[in-house]
């Protein structure tokens, strides 16, 4: 049966619903027309004659609609005689609209969201009128939301920590929780000068607002126990700090290596003048803070793979200077026993512009799988004697004048 049945005419009034039609109406606010016309389909002449009964019941159960204005249409069928049978429906208000679909209730409590925004912080209603159906969803925690925006007003670029915001019911995990809808009022609420739009995304939500956010934590190692002398520690030690405690360190290191991975950071040889950095992936920015790094001979250690030739890139728009190690191609083909596979999720297929010739050539052939597909070459499983013979190596070359 192609016919309208009463399903269907309130699966239209609930498409209405679910695009936040109905609620933005409520307030006053909406594109649709009131009284809202129904598409019905009704039956044809031909089932007047075949249906007869069938178009009787489907009759019944539209006359039956609450909510609804029908408009009828008479005919006379040459079998039947004369019928009178529905032609338009209208619904002549947004409460009858909601009142069909059961929304009458979360149509109040929206009402009164928007008048309570209206009071507290009007900015915002824009948000309200873009996200009906997501202000319902956050009614419970609306007052603790808009009192967010409100302690921020007051407090443009705190320079404190979320855990400090002293807002009615709201703590730090709260805020946390909230930072996608309130990077969003928050961007409404202030003026301009109060916001850092180089921040993006939920990382840079502190930033953004100018809360402190977690200081990165740069670990770092001793290779030549000469560098620096702490009360207690003796050896090759062992050192985390802060970013800004690493960047006035001034370390008289001559080489800094950086390898990714932590079995190799605990286990790197002893090197004259030089430390170990345990890789910070793409975070590079808290290293480059560090004015004495410049000054160093640097040395990145990541896996001979399409994504660890994409970090070495990235690290050179920090370190324009920064060389491979043991990131070339008679590493890889001395360790075929070794290779493993790339997942393709981590891939990375575009050019690299940072990458020296030999560099970009082994690339190149690794994102076109011309060795073996997906072939990578773990940092962790080359060879300890062909680290050490490298680092002297490495050592040699950096000494020459």
């Amino acid at each position: 049966m192609t016919w309208s049945q009463p399903a269907d005419l309130r699966v239209q009034v609930e498409r209405l619903w679910q695009r936040g039609e109905l609620l933005r109406a409520v307030v006053g606010d909406g594109a649709l027309g009131w009284p809202l016309r129904l598409s019905l389909k009704s039956p044809s002449a031909a089932d007047l004659s075949n249906r007869f009964d069938a178009v009787r019941g489907w009759v019944r159960e539209i006359s039956a609609m609450p909510r609804v204005r029908i408009e009828w249409r008479e005919w006379t069928h040459r079998v039947q005689g004369r019928q009178r049978l529905p032609d338009t429906l209208w619904i002549d208000a947004v409460d009858d609209a909601l009142a069909m679909i059961g929304k009458t209730g979360d149509a109040l409590r929206f009402q009164a969201l928007w008048q309570q925004t209206a009071e507290a912080q009007p900015t915002l209603l824009a948000w309200l009128h873009r996200s009906p159906l997501q202000t319902l969803a956050l009614a419970e925690r609306w007052p603790r939301l808009l009192a967010v925006v409100a302690w921020v007003q007051a407090h443009p670029r705190p320079g404190v920590y979320l855990r400090q915001v002293d807002a009615p019911g709201v703590d730090s995990k709260f805020i946390e929780a909230h930072r996608g809808t309130l990077a969003q009022w928050l961007d409404l609420a202030l003026p301009t000068e109060a916001i850092d739009h180089a921040a993006a995304g939920m990382a840079g939500f502190a930033r953004r607002y100018g809360f402190l956010g977690k200081p990165a934590r740069i670990r770092l190692r001793l290779l030549d126990p000469q560098l620096l002398q702490l009360p207690g520690c003796t050896g090759l030690t062992d050192i985390t700090l802060d970013e800004d405690s690493f960047a006035t360190l001034t370390l008289p290191a001559q080489r800094v290596f950086i390898t990714e991975n932590e079995v190799n950071f605990l286990a790197f040889p002893p090197v004259s003048s030089a430390i170990v950095v345990f890789g910070a992936g793409y975070g590079w920015g808290a290293l480059a803070r560090a004015n004495w790094l410049h000054r160093a001979s640097l040395h990145y250690w990541g896996d001979i793979d399409t994504h660890g030739f994409a970090i070495l890139d990235s690290l050179r728009k920090y370190f324009p200077l920064a060389a491979s190690f043991l990131m070339d191609r008679s590493t890889l083909m001395a360790h075929a026993l070794q290779w493993g596979e790339e997942p393709l999720d981590k891939r990375h297929m575009l050019p690299l512009s940072r990458l020296v010739d030999e560099e970009a050539a082994l690339y190149d052939d690794l994102r076109n799988d011309r060795i073996r597909p997906q072939l990578r070459l773990e940092q962790e499983r080359i060879g300890y004697r062909w680290l050490c013979a490298a680092l002297a190596t490495t050592v040699q070359d950096d000494s020459r004048p």
